[in-house]
């Protein structure tokens, strides 16, 4: 841990680095997800407003919600589309040219949100939340894939810890720019909606000072004096030759290994147990339940006593939370590890999901039941935070090799997509079926999801990718493959004694 930060703090360019990357990356996804929660009125009243001049249509409610519906869920089909894409072209031309040219959506997505009231379209608005999606689903892949690359060994766990940082910065920033007094208005709603522009701007200006990733520079390139000179641009001058020989190592161990596409990669035996632990935690990761506590949250806090007109400051807390959170476990993620994290963490939210089920079913029977579950919903963040949240998206980087780690990405954030989506679909269903009971549908996704990382996930501390590859071969090789390797390690240890 004291290490970590030690060099933390003699890498300020990689700080810089976390933080342009950031800007520009799974920012974007996050605000998106909380934005249009303020706004939502006067989008309505611009459908509204748009099919009586222009159709002469009166719509009916139904209508309304429906179009509503596909204006929120079509973010989701731009993330799908983008996460499919995100990883062939990182390949290609580069994580940085990549995310140069991923700006660009951006920009075109905010032009549209910024004219559509004046245009009196909320097609436009249609567009733009479909580019703002292939955005932010490029990012999400790319962004994770950039930074992990950048980081030294020992601060891999931290750069993947600022991915989801950065999620909850941009929920945060989304539920903070819209309130009333802020761009939340009838008159600068738009703006609100614009501001992902602003972001993609401030990346575009800064990210060509930043050098490309090393790993790609070396492990796909071969062009090691690049990647030296992007080691000394982002850790500072030093001796980096262990980074380096890891590198060579694993550049050795896929020599003649061509880049593998999603095709391959869920076809491949020998990665079997990697991929369904990237798809076990990706999906787990929409329906470990955190959407619905945000839901409920409002109700509780109403329940306790806050005044309607004051849940937006009051949900402010909860993106706060989530925020600090983040920040406490790139402190403590070096030292836990993230198989403990991950086990613990979805454990421990399964117990909160419970509890929580118990103490909403008997709000209107005892009178501090309210406050209960307002703590246990700062509880479940905290866990959530500090667990799946801070280690999920970044995990794909850690157990596979650079040969299949962007077929990995895309998989992994195109499952993030489709759970989200279907989450949005579902879970009313479930609130209608089940009420306060649908969070126990929440907790046996908890339970799976640790059971199979104590089951199928070695431990990845401190360890490289060749470590934790023959760490997965000798958990799940049926048993005579496992005595055969026993074998051929001991024979290998004995060659070894011999030679000396």
């Amino acid at each position: 841990m004291t290490q970590a930060i030690s060099l933390l703090v003699r890498s300020p360019r990689f700080v810089i680095a976390i933080l342009i990357l950031g800007t520009g990356g799974t920012f974007q996804y996050g605000f998106h997800i909380s934005v249009l929660n303020s706004p939502s009125p006067f989008i309505k009243e611009l459908v509204n407003k748009t099919c009586t001049e222009r159709y002469n249509l009166s719509l009916e409610p139904w209508v309304l919600s429906l179009i509503w519906s596909f204006i929120v869920s079509i973010y989701c089909i731009g993330g799908i589309l983008g996460s499919l894409v995100a990883g062939r072209l990182a390949h290609v031309y580069g994580r940085k040219r990549s995310l140069l040219f991923n700006n660009v959506l951006a920009i075109v997505g905010a032009s549209m949100m910024l004219l559509s009231k004046v245009a009196d379209s909320f097609e436009m608005i249609m567009i733009g939340r479909l580019l703002y999606g292939v955005n932010s689903g490029f990012a999400l892949v790319v962004h994770t894939l950039y930074v992990v690359e950048c980081a030294p060994r020992m601060l891999r766990g931290i750069a993947g810890v600022s991915i989801a940082t950065f999620v909850a910065l941009g929920k945060f920033s989304g539920q903070l720019l819209g309130l009333r007094e802020l761009l939340g208005s009838e008159d600068r709603w738009p703006w609100l909606l614009a501001f992902s522009g602003f972001m993609g701007i401030l990346q575009l200006l800064t990210l060509p000072f930043l050098p490309e990733s090393p790993h790609y520079l070396l492990l796909d390139r071969g062009d090691r004096p690049s990647c030296e000179k992007a080691m000394q641009q982002l850790w500072g001058k030093g001796d980096h030759i262990s980074e380096i020989e890891d590198m060579l190592l694993q550049r050795a161990a896929i020599q003649g290994v061509r880049y593998r596409s999603v095709w391959e990669l869920i076809h491949d035996q020998t990665v079997r147990w990697q991929m369904l632990t990237v798809i076990v935690t990706c999906s787990v990761l929409q329906f470990c339940g955190i959407n619905a506590v945000y839901m409920y949250a409002l109700d509780v806090f109403r329940t306790a006593g806050i005044p309607s007109h004051q849940l937006q400051y009051a949900t402010l807390g909860t993106g706060l939370c989530e925020i600090a959170i983040s920040l406490t476990c790139a402190m403590i993620i070096e030292s836990t590890g993230k198989r403990v994290l991950l086990i613990r963490g979805n454990l421990m939210m399964a117990a909160v999901l419970g509890l929580l089920t118990v103490t909403l079913n008997l709000q209107k029977q005892v009178f501090w039941m309210p406050y209960c579950s307002m703590i246990l919903i700062f509880i479940y963040i905290f866990f959530f935070g500090s667990g799946p949240a801070g280690v999920t998206i970044a995990l794909a980087s850690d157990i596979f090799n650079q040969a299949y780690k962007p077929a990995a990405y895309t998989v992994g954030g195109s499952l993030n997509w489709i759970s989200l989506f279907l989450i949005g679909i579902l879970f009313p269903v479930l609130v209608q079926y089940l009420g306060e009971f649908c969070f126990i549908v929440f907790l046996a996704c908890c339970l799976f999801c640790a059971a199979f990382i104590w089951r199928h996930l070695p431990e990845i501390k401190n360890r490289t990718i060749l470590e934790i590859t023959e760490d997965f071969q000798r958990m799940h090789a049926p048993k005579r493959g496992v005595v055969k390797w026993c074998m051929s390690e001991v024979k290998t240890q004995a060659t070894k004694s011999t030679k000396l």
